[in-house]
């Protein structure tokens, strides 16, 4: 064997990850430490293969249903790749050219589109209240056509970002910053800030920011969210994060200061969203086919955005962090000064001088997915790892 799958091995020897077989993924919070720690594990012995030019096909035959009621890029060819790196074929579900637009139920076209499905991705985020809530009413539906025998098989659910939660991003971010410092070991302590930024567009999801705080309080770091007044995120996700500070020693403390966050940071992650009161009315002015109230409440948070155009990420505010180096994140695409926009969240310069470590923190979203999936359906993850480096089949014949 391998040293080096085989230390991938070994470490998931010490994992209790079992409930992950045969499970959905809706948010981190809802998967323990192991489960987590068998993610990464997974996911990087994923890529080690890979590298190896071994191939990682468990499936012989199988689709994967991508469902985005929301645009994206790397989000969606993450998840294409991610269904190709194990065999699956990638079907995309486009409502528009489907029966949905004829009245057809979520019950009756979760069913449809599942019959030789393995894994179904679904991105629902603009709206409060409604993104969860359409993939579990998806998901619903297909385990009751399983258990009706309707279908082969239950497809496993990642999400792909809803209104809560954004888990294969804040995953692949969680890896670039292991990778970065050296190990989950090297985390603790460290100042994360998750603070907001200024952006001339409107609506930006929730999710990141929830999704950032939910998952980096679980390693020990003292993280940081800051925003200006009105900018709050869901009460809930909040304390989420203060259990996880508490139970990791770290800490989760909450500002009105973008200079208090930089402060001395060794993570900065600095990113607009729309306040959480906005949203709310948005999602009830949606629901009332009020388009019009839409287009005023746009109008309107687009003014109250302006009014936080110092809410950017700097050199002058870089040069605080950390040594004046802390390592910048973003899940991308971020609004940059002087290139996508006039003002925007982030200096050219900072953004330039960060492509490496941000191509890389998008990089590992594929095996993240690849990774969730992998444990859904592999029994003994393990012996699935050996079994593909036994056969040592190229992916790529030379």
């Amino acid at each position: 064997m391998d040293k080096g799958l085989q230390a991938f091995i070994d470490k998931l020897n010490t994992l209790n990850f079992s409930d992950m077989y045969e499970n959905d993924f809706y948010f981190t919070w809802d998967k323990t430490d192991d489960e987590i720690m068998a993610l990464f594990t997974v996911a990087d012995a994923l890529r080690y293969l890979r590298e190896q030019n071994i191939s990682t096909k468990i499936f012989d035959s199988g689709l994967g249903i991508s469902i985005f009621r929301d645009n994206s890029t790397r989000t969606r060819f993450s998840f294409a790749s991610a269904c190709n790196l194990l065999g699956l074929e990638v079907q995309d579900l486009d409502e528009k050219k489907s029966q949905i637009a004829h009245g057809e139920t979520v019950r009756e076209t979760a069913n449809m589109v599942s019959f030789m499905a393995d894994v179904i991705g679904i991105r629902d985020d603009m709206y409060i209240g409604k993104g969860h809530t359409y993939q579990k009413t998806f998901m619903d539906a297909v385990t009751q056509g399983h258990k009706d025998g309707i279908l082969e098989q239950k497809p496993t659910l990642v999400n792909l970002q809803c209104d809560v939660d954004h888990p294969t991003q804040c995953l692949a971010d969680m890896e670039e910053i292991i990778h970065y410092f050296g190990g989950v070991e090297n985390l603790k302590g460290k100042k994360l800030a998750m603070t907001w930024a200024y952006s001339p567009s409107y609506g930006k999801p929730l999710s990141v920011p929830q999704g950032v705080i939910g998952l980096m309080t679980r390693f020990g770091m003292d993280v940081v969210l800051a925003h200006p007044e009105g900018y709050d995120v869901f009460p809930e996700c909040e304390e989420v994060a203060r259990k996880n500070a508490e139970k990791t020693g770290g800490s989760f403390t909450k500002t009105n200061s973008m200079a208090e966050a930089f402060k001395d940071a060794d993570i900065v992650y600095p990113k607009s969203w729309a306040p959480f009161a906005a949203m709310e009315k948005r999602t009830d002015l949606y629901g009332k086919g009020d388009f019009d109230g839409i287009d005023a409440l746009e109008k309107e948070l687009l003014a109250q955005n302006a009014q936080h155009k110092d809410w950017t990420c700097s050199e002058e505010l870089m040069a605080t962090t950390k040594d004046g180096k802390a390592l910048y994140l973003h899940c991308l695409p971020a609004d940059i000064t002087g290139v996508s926009c006039e003002a925007g969240e982030v200096d050219a310069s900072v953004f330039d001088r960060y492509i490496e470590p941000l191509y890389k923190e998008a990089s590992y979203k594929p095996y993240i997915i690849a990774a969730m999936i992998f444990l859904a359906k592999c029994k003994n993850p393990q012996e699935t790892l050996k079994k593909l480096a036994e056969a040592n089949k190229p992916r790529l014949f030379e």
